[in-house]
C-alpha cells in the first residue's frame, strides 16, 4: 500500500518536472498573434551534411542534428537550447558562447572544438568524448557526463562563463 502510494507520489512529480521542463525551454509569451504565427516547430537537420555551415548567433532552440556532419561548424553565441545533437561528427566545431542549456550532446566524439564561454547546464553528454577541446569558461551546472569525462576535462578546465558567473571546475565538480 506504502510503496503504491509512494510510486504515485513519484509519478506525480515526474510530471510536474516534465511540465516545467517544458516551460522552461518554450518560447516567450503569447502575443496576440495565432499559433501558427507565435511558433515554428523546430528546424531538423537530421542526417545532414553540414560541413563548414554557419550558424553564428542564430536561434536555434530545440533544433535536432542527430547523426548530422558538425565539422568545422561555426555555432558561436547561437542559442542551441534544448537541440538534439546525438551521434553527430564535431571536429574543428565553433561552440563558443553558445547556450547549449538542456541539449542532447551524447555519442559525440568533440575533437578541437572551441566549448569556451558556453552553457551546457543541464546537457547530456553521456558516452561522448573529448579530445583537445578548449572549455575555457564553459559552463558544464548539472551536466549529465560520465565520471571519465568529468575527470579528464577537469585537467583543462579554467575561468569563469561570463553569462552565468559559474566557475568552470565548479561547474564540473573538480576537486
Amino acid at each position: 500500500m506504502v510503496v503504491k502510494r509512494l510510486a504515485g507520489w513519484v509519478l506525480v512529480w515526474m510530471m510536474i518536472g516534465c511540465v516545467w521542463l517544458t516551460s522552461a525551454i518554450a518560447d516567450p509569451a503569447p502575443t496576440g498573434k495565432r499559433y501558427s504565427e507565435q511558433y515554428r516547430p523546430p528546424v531538423s537537420y537530421g542526417n545532414a551534411e553540414l560541413r563548414g555551415q554557419d550558424f553564428s548567433g542564430q536561434t536555434l532552440r530545440l533544433a535536432e542534428f542527430a547523426n548530422a556532419n558538425l565539422n568545422r561548424v561555426n555555432f558561436s553565441n547561437a542559442d542551441l537550447t534544448g537541440a538534439a545533437m546525438s551521434a553527430s561528427t564535431m571536429t574543428d566545431t565553433n561552440l563558443s558562447g553558445a547556450s547549449l542549456s538542456q541539449a542532447m550532446l551524447d555519442q559525440i566524439f568533440f575533437i578541437r572544438v572551441d566549448l569556451s564561454d558556453a552553457n551546457l547546464s543541464n546537457a547530456i553528454l553521456l558516452r561522448s568524448e573529448f579530445q583537445d577541446v578548449n572549455i575555457t569558461g564553459a559552463d558544464f551546472s548539472d551536466a549529465i557526463l560520465d565520471r571519465a569525462q568529468a575527470k579528464e576535462l577537469c585537467k583543462v578546465a579554467r575561468g569563469v562563463n561570463s553569462k552565468t558567473g559559474v566557475e568552470t571546475q565548479e561547474s564540473l565538480g573538480c576537486p
